[in-house]
């Protein structure tokens, strides 16, 4: 799904369900309620929050009728929901939002012919990981930020396509944070691994060091029934990365570190955290081979003697 907020205090939202978001705006709403209720009080906003406020993209019809049934249901009486393509020429929405908030498809594919021309010049490719964080870069303003979750082969695929996008973000962009997620945070659905990408639009540069995070948990367990468990990095996540600037951490045997543009940009701008994180083995001592064939022999000895004591039984 894609959330883009228009403005950084009453927000326009728009969601593209070629993920299905219908859940997500209504919470997007929730949060605006929450956060600006004494804005909502004036009658101009409260008309704009129940109607050209929310916006949704989708290509099935049955998700649209969905959406616009769950937002009525929540008090948006007239969200703006049409059957689009985000990622094709018809999609003109662009410089127009403040803010992304994206989980955009991991695995899908189309042909060159069915994207928008501005998409492929930046990266040509096919792959919709690839194209929704190109489209993210031209919806936004400049000044603008993005919080997108990608695969790990966004962060480290070998293809140009690929080192065309990362170059993009780190070069003409000013990328702030790569998140790494655990394995499984996705489960039942995907068992992919995933990432955080956050950057700020510019399109002049601008990166100079780059947040890395080793998150483990995510308040869940990582297999398909993803139950409560107690180890959850996200509250680490939030804290540290408010104050990253301030602490500027480059032990990069902890969970999180800076690494420096430069860095990033000799190694093909590869952004995965293995690249550049330090790891700390641990040697372990063993007893001889002698002593380890010993307690074999020993252990045979022992296994033959019950063996007999059976046969003795039958």
């Amino acid at each position: 799904m894609i959330v883009a907020l228009m403005k950084p205090t009453l927000a326009d939202v728009i969601a593209d369900p070629a993920m299905g978001s219908a859940g997500f705006l209504v919470s997007a709403a929730q949060c605006i309620i929450r956060t600006f209720d004494r804005e909502l009080y004036k009658l101009k906003n409260r008309d704009k929050f129940k109607t050209t406020l929310f916006s949704g993209l989708d290509t099935d019809q049955s998700m649209l009728r969905i959406g616009a049934m769950n937002m009525m249901l929540h008090g948006v009486d007239n969200p703006h929901i049409v059957y689009q393509d985000s990622l094709s020429q018809k999609n003109t929405e662009r410089d127009k939002y403040t803010l992304i908030m994206a989980n955009p498809p991991f695995t899908g594919k189309l042909f060159k012919n069915q994207v928008s021309g501005d998409l492929l010049a930046l990266t040509q490719t096919g792959k919709t990981e690839l194209l929704f964080v190109s489209l993210f870069t031209k919806m936004l303003q400049v000044g603008g930020r993005c919080a997108s979750i990608v695969p790990d082969g966004v962060l480290f695929g070998s293809s140009t396509a690929h080192k065309s996008l990362r170059r993009e973000l780190v070069e003409n962009q000013r990328l702030e944070a790569v998140i790494s997620m655990p394995s499984g945070g996705f489960k039942p659905y995907a068992g992919v691994s995933t990432a955080i990408l956050i950057f700020i639009k510019t399109n002049h540069g601008g990166t100079d060091d780059v947040w890395f995070y080793d998150m483990k948990a995510d308040g869940f367990s990582l297999d398909d029934k993803r139950s409560p468990i107690a180890e959850n990095d996200i509250p680490d996540v939030i804290e540290k990365f408010h104050a990253k600037d301030a602490k500027k951490p480059s032990d990069r045997k902890a969970k999180c570190f800076f690494v420096p543009k430069s860095e990033i940009a000799e190694n093909d701008y590869d952004l995965s955290i293995n690249k550049y994180k330090t790891v700390e083995y641990v040697s372990e001592k063993f007893p001889p081979v002698s002593e380890i064939l010993a307690d074999f022999e020993k252990a045979e000895r022992e296994i033959q003697a019950t063996f007999a004591e059976l046969k003795e039984m039958l």
